[in-house]
C-alpha cells in the first residue's frame, strides 16, 4: 500500500481503537477493519476509504460529496460498497462520519 493509504489506515486505527471487537487485516489490497468478522471500512491505495453499508444506506450516501460505488479489480460493486475520496476526509470528523455509517449498517445487519 502507498503512503496515503498507510496514513489513512493510521487515522482509522486511532478512531476505531483497534483491539477488542475491531480487527485489522490485509484483504484485497486494502487494510481492512472488521467488526465481528465483517468489513466496516478499509484504507485503500491513494488514501481512498472503502466503506461497507447496506444497499439502502449506500444509495443515500452516494449523494455525499466524494462518494462513489467501489470498483474492485474489474468489478463494479453495488451500493453497499462505497469508495470515499481522500479530498473529503481531511479531518477526523469527516472520517468518523463514514466510520459511523459503516458501524450502523453492521449493527443493523446483526439485528436482522
Amino acid at each position: 500500500m502507498d503512503a496515503a493509504g498507510e496514513e489513512l489506515a493510521d487515522r482509522v486505527r486511532a478512531l476505531l481503537h483497534v483491539g477488542g471487537d475491531v480487527e485489522e487485516k490485509r484483504m484485497f489490497g486494502t487494510r481492512a477493519f472488521l467488526l465481528d468478522g465483517r468489513i466496516l471500512v478499509g484504507a485503500r491505495k491513494n488514501g481512498v476509504l472503502l466503506v461497507r453499508v447496506d444497499e439502502e444506506s449506500g444509495a443515500a450516501l452516494l449523494t455525499q460529496p466524494g462518494a462513489t460505488v467501489a470498483v474492485m479489480g474489474a468489478k463494479t460493486m453495488g451500493n453497499s460498497w462505497l469508495d470515499v475520496s481522500p479530498g473529503v476526509l481531511a479531518d477526523d470528523d469527516a472520517l468518523m462520519f463514514w466510520i459511523d455509517a459503516a458501524r450502523e449498517a453492521n449493527e443493523a445487519s446483526r439485528n436482522e
